[in-house]
This record gives C-alpha cells, sequence and structure tokens, in this order.
C-alpha cells in the first residue's frame, strides 16, 4: 500500500484531469471519500512492513492485465511495467507480467482466481457509493478472495439507509476498515473525453458511459459511427460487466428506469412509476401501456418477472450468458441457489 508511487504513475501516464486516488471510491459520490485518505509513498517503511511480515528478501508474484484501453486505465502495458520495476526497486518484489484475452481476464478477476496482482478499474453504473464498494467488497463478491466482515457487515448497513448523509459515519468506518486490510491499491481516477465530428446534434458524454444514441443527429447521415475501446465481449449482457459491452446493450435494451441524456437524474422508462414502502424493501411499478416488441407482441408484468428470473434464477432455461457469472444481478439481488449451492 505505500509501496507504489501512485503520483508518479498519474503524472506519467495518465491525461490532464486525472488525479492519484484518495479512497476506491471518486470524490463525486456522496460519502465516497469519508474516513482517511490512503497511504503516502514510503518506500522504506512498506520495506520494513513486508518484512515484518515474513517477506525481508521480498517474494515472486504474478502481475495480470488485459491489453485494452480504458479511461481508468488508458496506457495498461506501459502502467505495468512501471508497477513491476517499482516492485522490485522499492520491495524487491519480482512481478512476472501475464497479459490476458479480455473476457477470460474479465471472468478470472470477478471470480478470484487469479494468483497474483492484477491491474483493473470501474466505472459508475449509477451514481451511489454501494455500486462502488458493495461490488467489490461485498461478502458474496470472491473477487479478493475471503472478504472480512469488519467492512462487509458495514457495507449492509450503509445499504440500507436511504439518505447519504444519515450513512456518513458507516462508510467513515468502511472505508478505514478497507484501508487497514488492502485488497487492492487505489492507484487513479482517470480523466477521459469523448469527441464528435461537429456536425453531429445532441452530442453525449455520459457520466454513467450509457449514451442513448437514439437522440442524437449525425449531420443527417443515415450511418452513425461511434468508436470506442472495445468490441464488445458479448451482446447478452445480462451476463457481462464491461462497459465497452454494456453501452452496445443499452441501444437495443429498456429498463424501467433510466437517466437523463448527458446526467444521473433517474426519469421513468418503461415503468411510469415506481413507488416503495416504508422501509423500502418492496417496491410496486406501473407500466408504460401501448409498448411493443419489435415482433408486434405486447409488453407487460410478465415480461418483467420473465427478465429477473433469467438473472436471478440459474435453474431457468435462460440463465444461459457467456460465463454463467452473471455479475450483476448476483451482487445486487443474489442469485437464487439450489439448497447447499
Amino acid at each position: 500500500a505505500m509501496g507504489i508511487d501512485r503520483q508518479r504513475i498519474v503524472d506519467n501516464f495518465y491525461p490532464a484531469g486525472s488525479e492519484v486516488a484518495s479512497h476506491f471510491t471518486p470524490c463525486a459520490i456522496p460519502n465516497g471519500c469519508v474516513g482517511d485518505a490512503w497511504y503516502e509513498f514510503d518506500a522504506t517503511a512498506a520495506k520494513a512492513k513486508l518484512a515484518e511480515a515474513g517477506f525481508p528478501d521480498g517474494f515472486k508474484t504474478k502481475l495480470y492485465y488485459r491489453d485494452v484501453v480504458r479511461g481508468y486505465l488508458p496506457n495498461v502495458s506501459t502502467v505495468a511495467q512501471d508497477i513491476q520495476a517499482q516492485l522490485k526497486e522499492n520491495l524487491n518484489i519480482d512481478a512476472e507480467i501475464v497479459v490476458m484475452e479480455s473476457g477470460a481476464f474479465i471472468d478470472a478477476s470477478g471470480t478470484g482466481s487469479l494468483d497474483g496482482l492484477y491491474l483493473l478499474g470501474w466505472g459508475a453504473d449509477y451514481p451511489h457509493i454501494t455500486n462502488f464498494l458493495d461490488y467489490h467488497f461485498g461478502a458474496a463478491n470472491p473477487q479478493f478472495g475471503n472478504q472480512s466482515e469488519t467492512y462487509t457487515d458495514l457495507l449492509v448497513q450503509g445499504a440500507q439507509i436511504g439518505i447519504p448523509a444519515d450513512a456518513e459515519s458507516i462508510y467513515v468506518e468502511a472505508n478505514n476498515a478497507i484501508r487497514e486490510f488492502v485488497p487492492m491499491i487505489p492507484v487513479a481516477h482517470g480523466g477521459s473525453a469523448t469527441a464528435y465530428r461537429a456536425d453531429v446534434t445532441n452530442q453525449q458524454a455520459s457520466p454513467l458511459t450509457n449514451e442513448y444514441f437514439a437522440v442524437s443527429d449525425p449531420g443527417g447521415r443515415d450511418v452513425f459511427v461511434w468508436m470506442q475501446n472495445a468490441e464488445p465481449i458479448s451482446m447478452f449482457c445480462a451476463d457481462e460487466s464491461d462497459g465497452e459491452s454494456l453501452r452496445a446493450c443499452e441501444q437495443v435494451t429498456e429498463a424501467l428506469y433510466s437517466y437523463v441524456v448527458n446526467g444521473t437524474d433517474t426519469v421513468p422508462a418503461l415503468a411510469e412509476s415506481c413507488t416503495p414502502n416504508d422501509d423500502l424493501t418492496v417496491w410496486t411499478c406501473a407500466l408504460r401501456q401501448g409498448v411493443t416488441f419489435s415482433d408486434g407482441s405486447a409488453f407487460d408484468a410478465a415480461d418483467v418477472v420473465a427478465t429477473f428470473n433469467m438473472g436471478l434464477n440459474i435453474a431457468s432455461p435462460t440463465h444461459k450468458g457467456n460465463t454463467g457469472t452473471f455479475f450483476y444481478y448476483d451482487y445486487l439481488w443474489g442469485l437464487m441457489k439450489k439448497p447447499g449451492g
């Protein structure tokens, strides 16, 4: 945690607008930066801690990454080489760099099966701290091995509080506990930009990377060309977690609620409204009328149930995706597993 010069990495390999991460969650997210900031770079102290842990001469490990460009990691190969050099110079740790195919890397990192260190990042799906902390550090996520109850229990408590200010003290404890156990090292919050031809109207740079191209006009042309960091891993996005895949699916699928273009305010989509009970455990949604699928069939409540059954019920014949992991369904709601499964 103290043995990597994160400022050097940001200064040398990240674009303007990027910053060293003081916490795992960006400070723009409520409660993201409450609690103590991450450790400052101190190679001498880091080497002493390593010796206390029984590794006075360092050790050997692996450093995995996928060779793709993302806003959170725009120069992955050079960052990997710099971290490899810093680990050797500062801590005498020999890290062998291993490059993996993108889909296989996402699956292996998400299931916690990589035997070493790896480079990965995150972009917000929705503007709440649970999207950062619960996904990565929740008890059900094997990404970092066995998670500590010291922070997993706090995350459960925080997620049940609807008003961010009321949950601040819990997230102070949770952020501090994650800092203490060091399941990862937050390096940077990367800056990025989106460019369009000048004649495109209603240009978008979504903070959630969910641009909705149907509302943009490509200068009157019949074809709108969008270049992104990579091709989608698959088009069955219920079983994907990579943003480059999700953006493609969002052009042809709709949810009960959506976000305003270029913003984070929620607006009804396939639902006209969704209202909760007093303790926010049951939500009742009124669906839009007159919505049809491309084959002309009508959209109704059975389709909503079928969608959740596909994602949550591992016994469903439609619960068949690219990897079968269904990361988002599992962390948001928990998969329905067989007894003992």
